[in-house]
């Protein structure tokens, strides 16, 4: 939710063959974000629970009632909530960290996305960046990336994977030309 993130019931789009939902943002900015069918089966149980209307395109989907009056939730209480259920689950796993925010969830699916080949650009329109360079703080490759990187560049074809290399071989220029330096 932060930067003012919401939703309206209505937002999200059910009856397709690949469901999706429209998310406003900072900046009045919407974009439309492909959701997952377990995600769909979450949505489905809270507007039931929470007797929401599917329909509705006035009132936002996650909202508190203060007063009598129910009213869009907001960041500091999206984060209570986090703290709330990370300090429970830290009671069973002690190596949740202490301190997590709700833009960390952005953040580790935006890493995890590009980590399993997102192009960075698509990555930057489902995060709802206007700027490619703000989505780079997402992409530094890690070890393994690296290496599967390595291992699509190299086909079997590539002298490294066709030659033999002697360690005794001192014929410079036989190795250039094995390596392509010639």
């Amino acid at each position: 939710m932060s930067g003012n993130v919401y939703m309206h019931p209505a937002d999200m789009v059910m009856n397709s063959k690949a469901p999706y939902v429209y998310i406003h943002g900072k900046g009045n900015k919407v974009r439309t974000v492909p959701v997952m069918l377990k995600t769909l089966e979450h949505y489905k149980r809270y507007i039931k629970r929470f007797q929401v209307d599917p329909k509705d395109a006035d009132n936002t989907l996650f909202y508190t009632v203060i007063h009598g009056i129910r009213q869009r939730m907001s960041d500091d209480n999206v984060a209570r909530f986090i703290n709330k259920y990370t300090d429970a689950a830290r009671q069973k796993h002690p190596e949740i960290p202490k301190h997590i925010t709700p833009h960390m969830f952005r953040h580790s699916r935006a890493v995890s996305l590009y980590r399993n080949g997102m192009p960075l650009p698509l990555i930057s329109e489902w995060l709802g960046h206007s700027d490619l360079e703000t989505t780079r703080i997402y992409a530094y490759a890690d070890v393994e990336m690296k290496r599967r990187a390595i291992n699509k560049a190299m086909k079997d074809s590539h002298p490294l994977y066709t030659i033999n290399y002697d360690a005794e071989e001192s014929d410079d220029e036989k190795l250039r030309r094995y390596y392509g330096l010639m």
